[in-house]
């Protein structure tokens, strides 16, 4: 038996109302660049619109002009999925109160996740949106995910109870010394006041 080994994310399929308003939500308000168009192809009263959400992926909506915005929440049952989270930086999410406020969107406020900062606040279908922005960069040549393995690690032998920026730092710390070479024959930490 063998793997089906996945390599990331190809696209997020969503329902959505009628066209205009799809565009308006994913380019108007998250700017995702709307860079293509075509009739959903198993559904033929429907189009397929294409937005970039800027990492070379996709995020695409079936549309119908039948459909009108429903804000009551999307189902959150067993097998459903609750919500979607979009990177953003830091500059970006430091606008995001200020810009949300400023078109009448219902939002959470700011929550401390630990390793990010969130937002959250519904697309006009009632599909929970969280805008999530990392509290840290991963080292050169390293991946968010193996900040994260190592910072798990560090938690768990701690007894922490969730990860916090002291085992991130202390995770590219270790990463860092891992991965780059010295020419120190002691590497550890010193006080040269």
């Amino acid at each position: 038996m063998r793997k089906l080994q996945a390599q990331g994310i190809h696209h997020i399929t969503l329902v959505g109302a009628d066209r205009q308003t799809s565009i308006d939500f994913w380019e108007g308000v998250l700017g995702m660049p709307f860079i293509f168009e075509q009739p959903n192809l198993d559904r033929e009263a429907e189009s397929h619109l294409y937005f970039d959400p800027g990492d070379g992926r996709l995020i695409t909506i079936f549309t119908n002009e039948d459909r009108n915005p429903d804000p009551a929440r999307t189902p959150t049952d067993p097998g459903c999925v609750h919500h979607l989270a979009i990177n953003v930086s830091r500059a970006s999410f430091s606008q995001a109160v200020e810009r949300l406020d400023e078109r009448g969107i219902s939002h959470s406020g700011i929550k401390d996740r630990g390793f990010m900062d969130s937002i959250y606040f519904k697309d006009p279908m009632g599909f929970l949106i969280e805008l999530a922005c990392y509290r840290f960069e991963p080292p050169a040549g390293s991946s968010h995910a193996e900040v994260f393995i190592e910072a798990h690690r560090i938690r768990v032998a701690r007894g922490d109870y969730n990860i916090a920026e002291i085992h991130l730092a202390d995770a590219i710390e270790a990463i860092v010394e891992r991965s780059h070479g010295s020419l120190s024959d002691d590497r550890t930490p010193k006080n040269p006041y």
